[in-house]
């Protein structure tokens, strides 16, 4: 959301939740400006290009990596000094290039939204396209972690959205207490927390508190029976999946008895 995506010159996020449009833009180019980011594994920012890192912080300077060219200084300094020292240019091919990437990533992404699951699961990428039209611009949305978080990062089209996140912490059950927390620090905006079954069951209780203080917050739910990360992670690490799966509630009618509002959507139609 710092960025909108429907900027010319915008690529989406880096990373494991990010988009094929930010790695490939990435690949192409001849130097990275950093401004303010690690170099953790879920960037996964190239150290294959010259790099200038720009942080506040001298202790993230080059922590992770090395970089070509370290600048302590506040972000919004230095960017000013660096408009003042270099010759405006236009690269109206830079922009080509962006948009063909956006068009491929945006087909793909309507071809995996139309997937019919044999199970009869809804796709995420039709449940994030949905939420990218439907979500108001100045929103405040939580997102939690696990593969929802992942589905979020690819799939959601940001404008100019605040996204809370655990980050690498990695603390599941994020979503509803944080959206919760920017209810509190900001009541007049739109508070959407997206949430996966595992994490949302760990904070099951603290629903009952949105409703006593009248919180109005639209939790969507990606339930799938399971801790899917830890799945998938046990896989990739060649080992049986083991302990994963959940025995949930009917979390609509969880919503009701708490006194909030419960809808359980089990067809694409009904998004």
């Amino acid at each position: 959301g710092a960025i909108p995506d429907a900027h010319p010159l915008a690529c989406g996020v880096l990373g494991r939740s990010g988009t094929p449009v930010a790695s490939a833009a990435m690949t192409r180019s001849d130097l990275l400006l950093v401004l303010g980011a690690s170099f953790s594994n879920h960037t996964s920012i190239s150290v294959k290009r010259p790099t200038i890192q720009v942080d506040f912080d001298r202790m993230m300077l080059g922590k992770f990596h090395a970089v070509d060219l370290p600048l302590w200084g506040e972000i919004g300094v230095t960017v000013d000094l660096l408009q003042q020292s270099l010759t405006p240019r236009s690269h109206p091919q830079r922009r080509d290039y962006v948009a063909r990437l956006w068009a491929r990533w945006r087909d793909d992404k309507r071809q995996r939204a139309a997937v019919q699951d044999p199970d009869g699961r809804i796709p995420n990428a039709l449940i994030f396209q949905e939420l990218s039209d439907l979500a108001p611009a100045d929103a405040v949305i939580a997102v939690d972690v696990g593969n929802n978080t992942y589905s979020f990062g690819m799939y959601f089209e940001s404008k100019r959205q605040h996204v809370l996140m655990s980050g690498y912490l990695g603390s599941i059950g994020f979503a509803l207490p944080a959206a919760m927390g920017a209810w509190a620090a900001a009541p007049e905006r739109k508070i959407i927390a997206v949430a996966g079954d595992g994490g949302l069951g760990q904070y099951l209780a603290d629903f009952t508190t949105a409703v006593k203080y009248n919180m109005p917050i639209t939790v969507v739910l990606l339930n799938n029976a399971e801790l899917g990360k830890i799945s998938r992670e046990q896989r990739t690490g060649g080992f049986h999946v083991w302990q994963t799966d959940l025995v949930n509630p009917n979390f609509a009618q969880y919503a009701e008895n708490c006194g909030g509002l419960g809808i359980r959507v089990t067809r694409r139609q009904e998004l």
